[in-house]
């Protein structure tokens, strides 16, 4: 076996030759001499799509952001991914302080919710300012619309695994911050294996153990001093059995008398309402707490003002919970007392490299991490030192959920720790797919799509559905819950997690491929081998590579090859139209200027990843390459960039660049692509002069142009970016089984063009492009040899 080839599996079906070879190496050519289909991908892939009627779906709890609405809705079973477990939970716990917030905004007016979230109406009016007003209610509303799953405190039984997983195994039992549902795909750093002494019900509460435990952790307590705890909810009858764990004499303090007399028998010395500064003054001998812990959920001021009356000089306060922060300096001051706020389970939290990516934080430098953390509450109820079966006050099966909300809702009776239970594991799987609808829709071309992110689900498929042609086939996601939701919406006929479902479809033409940029090409090539046209919104590809191999298949299919189109919008624009027939009978060179306000995104952002995104160069400044190319009708042959740079620079300096184009015609284009500036200004503009000739677009709203000392309007409008164009040419060209509506050289020149521009902002060299005309492949060595 070639030493290239990390993982082969060959799959057969009776005496019939090998249906499906997966392998890491890209090898296109010995593959189809031997019969062999080719699907390049870090997962083992099966040799036939598992029919919805052959297995269960799976149960989720979801929240309707816009309506409030809770529902039990079945989904496929999550597709599993790279660094995650699938768990069939045995029991979650309903975080009663924040699913109970998460319930009271979705169920307030729209006027209620703008009101409290003023930082999302400031967003909403950015993109008024933007993109208009029709637009941005549009997209709103589909926000609004989205499913939101609850929960995040759950445990349960591992039926498999991702790859790059070897801490755990299937059957493993493990706590995690799955949702209220039969199945969850969770990260494996968030994940926790669960002792043999523990059962389900107390490693449901680990999550908010880990919380608790991190709150712990930042008042630094030591043996025998003193913690007030504010707020006796979960959390904080959680933080009294662990002060007391760690040898802390515990004071407690809550409205609901119940809940002190609780914390009494969690381990607290003392714990009554109303407890005041002078009380913790006089248990402790005039010293003062040495920590306060608020554990409490409420908008008053109270808990703070308390804990800055009751914490002794020099000592520290930690918020868990949320309250408000109306802080008085001048407690803090003259006591030099510290405050800290806790994020959540630990480090960790909300680091997409840690959480996501899987990468741990070494332990040496890291002691205890969200995962740690996780572990370190679960030991200690294996040891009995945290005892969590007193907080448990009601149990309801998965599929009496929401009535276990309307009971939080209502308050007609004490509750506390509410779990939901969830029946044993099945021996036959859920399905990866499930039937959304029985009889057709009318349409001629059958298309299915990979992916239902926000931008597929907002703009491009309910755009793709209005087309009378269409008819909508396969939706697929990884999670299934978005399929299932934007499926139903659309009239899709069926949703998946597993993406072979919807390329082999028989019913299926098209493939639209909406996914993150790092599966393009592998979702293209596998397309292509299916003998189905392809809509692949840009980037095609993050690598030279890749487009060699696309290229290979599409020259293998010959005459029989399908369309692939990528998703240029711009050119199909009604102001890029207009300036292009206004320069048809210009046949100088032209030269061309396009700024993209292309506004800042974080540096964490899984589009400035250049394995999972490929960077902003490759994933967004290729629409403005594409548009340059269109204008000048001329393809790029020769690449040049430049980033800003120095000390000051921000950690990503990519999308801060100008990168200029030599066009096969001798037309010259400019491309800046800046994330510096205000998103207040439009965002984009287009220049060009040649031919004694002047044509501007100014954020696709308005098309002018210049000529014999005269201005002429040549287009305005609401804005319009060509989507709806772009993809109505396609599946006419499908209909007419014409040629793609661009042409595969410019594809190719573009996606060339925007790679190389990333290769010569980190050589500080210019690259040709017809280097690569024959050989991309060794083009790739010519790049190597040029650093």
């Amino acid at each position: 076996m070639p030493p290239s080839w990390h993982k082969c599996e060959l799959l057969f079906v009776g005496d019939q030759r090998p249906l499906r070879i997966a392998a890491r190496a890209k090898m296109p050519a010995l593959n189809r001499r031997l019969g062999f289909a080719v699907h390049d991908s870090p997962s083992l892939i099966h040799a036939t799509c598992p029919q919805p009627e052959v297995a269960m779906t799976m149960r989720r709890l979801v929240q309707n952001i816009g309506t409030g609405s809770l529902t039990l809705g079945e989904v496929p079973q999550p597709a599993v991914a790279d660094g995650h477990l699938l768990i069939a939970n045995r029991a979650s716990l309903i975080s009663a302080g924040t699913e109970k917030m998460a319930r009271e905004l979705a169920q307030k007016s729209l006027l209620a919710k703008a009101k409290a979230r003023p930082d999302h109406v400031r967003r909403v009016l950015e993109k008024v300012r933007q993109e208009g007003l029709w637009s941005t209610v549009r997209q709103v509303r589909e926000k609004l619309d989205d499913p939101m799953p609850m929960g995040y405190c759950s445990a349960g039984t591992v039926i498999a695994c991702g790859e790059d997983v070897q801490a755990f195994k299937p059957g493993d039992r493990v706590a995690s911050n799955g949702p209220h549902a039969e199945l969850a795909l969770v990260p494996k750093n968030l994940c926790a294996r669960i002792p043999d002494d523990v059962d389900f019900d107390q490693a449901a509460f680990a999550v908010l153990g880990a919380i608790a435990m991190q709150g712990v952790r930042l008042s630094k307590v030591t043996l025998g001093e003193t913690v007030l705890v504010i707020g006796l909810g979960l959390v904080g009858q959680i933080a009294v059995a662990l002060l007391k764990a760690a040898g802390a004499t515990v004071i407690g303090t809550d409205l609901d008398p119940s809940k002190c007399e609780l914390a009494t028998r969690m381990g607290a010395t003392e714990a009554r309402v109303g407890i005041s500064a002078a009380d913790v003054a006089s248990l402790t001998g005039g010293l003062g707490a040495d920590a306060v812990l608020i554990t409490a959920s409420t908008k008053s001021n109270a808990p703070i003002e308390l804990a800055a009356e009751a914490v002794r000089q020099k000592g520290r306060v930690v918020l868990v919970g949320v309250v408000g922060l109306a802080l008085d300096r001048r407690p803090f001051y003259f006591k030099e007392a510290e405050f800290v706020v806790s994020c959540s389970y630990g480090p960790g939290r909300y680091d997409p490299n840690y959480e996501a990516g899987g990468n741990d934080y070494p332990a040496a430098y890291v002691r205890w991490t969200e995962q740690r953390n996780l572990q370190a509450v679960l030991d200690l109820m294996a040891s009995r030192r945290l005892e969590v079966a007193p907080l448990i006050s009601h149990r309801f099966g998965i599929e009496h959920a929401p009535q276990a909300y309307e009971l939080i809702e209502r308050g007609h009776e004490p509750y506390l720790g509410i779990l939901l239970e969830y029946p044993a594991a099945s021996p036959q799987p859920a399905a990866p797919t499930i039937q959304l609808r029985a009889a057709p829709t009318s349409g001629s071309i059958g298309v299915s799509c990979l992916g239902a992110g926000n931008f597929a689900r907002m703009v491009l498929l309910p755009t793709l559905c209005a087309i009378p042609q269409v008819r909508p086939a396969v939706i697929c996601s990884a999670g299934g819950g978005s399929a299932v939701h934007i499926g139903k919406k659309l009239g899709f006929a069926t949703a998946t997690t597993d993406e072979r479902c919807a390329i082999e479809d028989q019913q299926t033409a098209a493939v639209i491929v909406a996914t993150q940029h790092c599966h393009h090409a592998r979702q293209v090539v596998t397309s292509i081998q299916a003998g189905k046209h392809v809509f692949v919104e840009k980037p095609l590809c993050l690598t030279m590579d890749e487009l060699a191999t696309i290229e290979d298949e599409l020259q293998a299919a010959g005459d029989k090859a399908p369309l692939v189109m990528v998703g240029f919008n711009r050119r199909f624009s009604p102001a890029a139209t207009a300036l292009h027939r206004f320069f048809a009978q210009t046949f100088e060179p032209l030269t061309v200027s396009i700024r993209f306000n292309a506004g800042a995104i974080p540096a964490d952002h899984w589009t400035q990843d250049t394995t999972i995104g490929g960077g902003r160069i490759i994933g967004e400044a290729c629409h403005a390459i594409d548009l340059a190319t269109y204008l000048t009708r001329s393809p790029v042959v020769r690449v040049f960039a430049e980033s800003i740079g120095g000390p000051t620079a921000p950690k990503i300096t990519d999308d801060q660049c100008f990168i200029t184009l030599r066009h096969a015609n001798g037309s010259v284009s400019n491309v800046a692509y800046l994330a510096g500036g205000d998103k207040a200004f439009p965002k984009e503009r287009v220049e060009i002069l040649g031919g004694n000739r002047v044509g501007i677009i100014d954020d696709f709203r308005v098309a002018e142009g210049w000529r014999d000392g005269k201005k002429r309007k040549l287009w305005s409008g609401t804005q319009d970016k060509g989507h709806a164009a772009e993809l109505a040419a396609f599946v006419q060209a499908i209909q007419d089984g014409g040629q793609a509506p661009i042409a595969w050289n410019e594809l190719r020149s573009t996606t060339l063009a925007s790679i190389l521009a990333v290769h010569s902002l980190r050589q500080g060299m210019p690259f040709d492009n017809n280097l690569y005309r024959d050989a991309p492949k060794t083009g790739v060595a010519a790049v190597k040899m040029a650093s």
